[in-house]
Parts: structure tokens; C-alpha cells; sequence
């Protein structure tokens, strides 16, 4: 079984280095639209994240480990405001995209900026499925599908936030039975954890009163070079996977799993996210870039199922996670029409990736995916980790 080997990378990030000078078609390395959109590493000022919505006072939490490694979460949909990573000279790069204040991230069509996602991440085929002899209805929210839990999705709602310690924080929410159409009554605990190694691990439990579905996930959108760059084309991705979903032109899984070799989907060794982008190929055409689940070869939580880095800053990125899919989003639907990001910047078209550890969508209407139901009496639980190391000069 292949493992990822992080001195690969080192190796790939020194040679892309000292080629900043080359060209290629599809690698952005730093321009001075770049240098004028990132804006210098800092967390925004929580007195804009105070607001009350639905009865519920939303907050602003730093996490700080011995490192100066900073993280800030608003109870807010329990989002990933800012991250801020050493880069290779040891500055602080905030690598996260998002909003200076709260009243953003409620605007129509947010694109569920750092959000935890629920009781459903990814796609449900027309917000329907059968569960015990039952159909349901959910909200279609997607075209005609369901996205992301609908209209009421863990991304809009308030949580209930401890920060237990300097480096961790909890939040819990209670999903009522029939919110967004599914059962039960889900109680929901998702715990982040600052580590003195820069990791951020996100654990996730829940329980139900009654049989449903459940599959959390968090929607960061990362940019190594800096939120605010104009690029992640030229990061270097890879993905411990061997196949993949396919999906149809409503962005749902076929059914099938297809061999990632020989296609543009092949991220088994690292390539620069844009290198095949382009193709004339139909799932990137129905995606309208990559927006597929990849099938991860292990899942135990022991060894990075992805790594990233960016040649310019030297950041790396390994995840780590216990769930059996990985759907990897390269920001085709991001537009930089406004200048609401943090510090003013528009956050263009692929100027994000997303790399959201999951089970498969539209697990429910497919019996041979991995089970995404939870009975009354269980327990679910994940963790994800995301570890953020430098090559120094």
C-alpha cells in the first residue's frame, strides 16, 4: 500500500523553489496581485463576531499552542475563521479563507466558509432516502439535490461553545427530530484541539434517539500561499487514493468506482493541483474542475491520506483521518466578484482548495458505499487531523 513520505515533498518543494523563475501553463507563482491581496498573518477582532441570532449569543475563540500557532473558531456555524502557520522564513501565514465579522458568513449563498457540516456533508440525490421501510424528504437546496444538510445545515446554527483550555474547544448542538427533514433527536459534539506539533485535530461524536443518518465533515478553504492569493494551481497535492467516485452533471455519484490511473485524477504521486486540470475529460467537465470523493486506501488515522505544500511559501499540509472518503473541491465555484474576504480580499476563481474527509455522498440511495447510519444506542465518532509543517530555507 503506498504511504505519502513527507521528504518527497521537501524534495518537490526545493526543486519548484528554485524554478520560481520557469514557466509552465498551468503554474502561478507569486505576483504582485498576489503580494497586495494577502494581507499580514492576524486574527480578526472578535468584537465583530458578537451578535445574536435565533435567541443565541454567537462568539470568537483563539487557540494558541506553545508554538504561537494560531487558530480562531466562531461558534457560528463552528467555523475556521483563521489559521496561521509558520512559513519557511517563520512568518505567520493566515492559510484559511473567510470573513472578518459574522454578519458575512450569513450572506446569501456563503459558500460554507471553514463551517462544520451536518447531519449530512456532501450531496443527498434529490433529498431523498428510505430508512427503516420510511421515506424521507429533505430540503433541496442544490439544483435538485440536497447539499451540505439543506436550508438548516450545522453550518447556520449557533453552537454551544466551552473553550476548555488555551488549546482546545468544544461545541455541541441539538439537531431536533424532523430539522432539515431527517429523524431523530441528534446530539452533536465536535471537539477542536491545537497540538505543540501545529496539528489541528477535530473529533466528532454524536448520538440519536432514533435511527438516522449521519456524516460531519469541515469545509475549510485553504490557500497555503496565503488567503487572498490569487492561486492554488500551483500547489503540490497528494492523495493516498486509488479510486474514485465518478459523478453525473447534478455533481452525484454514478454508483461506480473508477481507477484513478491513467486518468486526470490520478493524485497517487504529487503533481501541482492545475497540471491536468485542463483536460478534456467529463468528469472534470461535470465538476467544472475537481469536485469528486476520492476512495482512501487507508483510513486509520496513522498515516496522511493527503499532503499539499506550496512552492511559495513553504507551507505543507498532511491530513490525517478515520473516515473512508476524502472529496477534494479546487474552488471552481469561488468568483472574487466582491472584496468581503478578510482584509478586503476577493477570493477568486480556484483560489481555495478543499480537501473534506467524509463518507461518500449519497450514501443512503447506495447500498455498496460505506453506511452512513447511526441507530439509536450508538455512537458516532471520527477525528480528523490537520497538520501544518515548513520547509525552512
Amino acid at each position: 500500500m503506498r504511504t505519502i513520505a513527507t521528504n518527497f515533498f521537501f524534495t518537490l518543494l526545493l526543486g519548484a523553489l528554485f524554478c520560481m523563475g520557469c514557466q509552465s501553463p498551468f503554474q502561478k507563482t507569486a505576483t504582485a496581485a498576489d503580494s497586495a491581496a494577502v494581507q499580514p498573518a492576524k486574527i480578526p477582532d472578535a468584537r465583530s463576531f458578537k451578535e445574536d441570532i435565533d435567541g443565541k449569543q454567537t462568539g470568537f475563540f483563539i487557540l494558541k499552542n506553545s508554538k504561537n500557532f494560531q487558530v480562531a473558531i466562531t461558534n457560528y456555524g463552528g467555523r475556521i475563521v483563521s489559521v496561521l502557520a509558520p512559513d519557511k522564513n517563520g512568518k505567520l501565514v493566515d492559510v484559511v479563507l473567510g470573513y472578518d465579522d459574522v454578519k458575512t458568513y450569513q450572506k446569501p449563498k456563503e459558500p460554507f466558509f471553514g463551517a462544520i457540516i451536518g447531519r449530512y456533508g456532501n450531496r443527498i440525490a434529490k433529498g431523498k432516502f428510505a430508512l427503516e421501510g420510511k421515506t424521507y424528504q429533505l430540503d433541496i437546496n442544490d439544483g435538485v439535490n440536497t447539499l451540505h444538510g439543506g436550508f438548516s445545515g450545522f453550518y447556520s446554527k449557533v453552537w454551544d461553545a466551552k473553550q476548555l483550555s488555551l488549546q482546545m474547544l468544544e461545541l455541541s448542538y441539538l439537531s431536533k427530530d424532523g430539522e432539515g427533514g431527517y429523524p431523530g433527536n441528534l446530539k452533536v459534539k465536535v471537539t477542536y484541539t491545537l497540538t505543540d506539533d501545529n496539528a489541528i485535530k477535530i473529533a466528532y461524536s454524536a448520538t440519536t434517539d432514533k435511527t438516522t443518518i449521519v456524516n460531519l465533515t469541515n469545509h475549510a478553504y485553504f490557500n497555503l500561499s496565503g488567503a487572498g492569493s490569487s492561486t492554488i494551481t500551483d500547489h503540490l497535492l497528494q492523495i493516498d487514493a486509488d479510486t474514485f467516485t465518478p459523478i453525473d452533471t447534478t455533481l452525484i455519484p454514478t454508483g461506480k468506482l473508477q481507477p484513478v490511473k491513467g486518468t486526470p485524477f490520478d493524485f497517487t504521486s504529487a503533481k501541482a493541483i492545475g497540471a491536468d486540470i485542463g483536460q478534456q475529460n467529463d468528469q472534470l467537465k461535470n465538476g467544472k474542475g475537481y469536485d469528486h470523493n476520492f476512495v482512501l486506501n487507508k483510513n486509520d488515522g496513522s498515516k496522511p491520506v493527503a499532503t499539499v505544500v506550496s512552492p511559495k511559501t513553504g507551507i505543507i499540509m498532511e491530513v490525517y483521518t478515520t473516515e473512508p472518503g476524502l472529496q477534494f473541491y479546487s474552488g471552481n465555484f469561488l468568483t472574487g466578484k466582491t472584496n468581503d474576504g478578510k482584509g478586503k480580499a476577493a477570493y477568486g476563481y480556484r483560489s481555495a482548495f478543499c480537501l473534506e474527509t467524509q463518507h461518500f455522498p449519497d450514501s443512503p440511495n447506495e447500498a455498496a458505499f460505506p453506511s452512513t447510519i447511526l441507530k439509536s444506542g450508538a455512537i458516532y465518532h471520527t477525528l480528523t487531523t490537520y497538520k501544518f509543517l515548513n520547509k525552512k530555507r
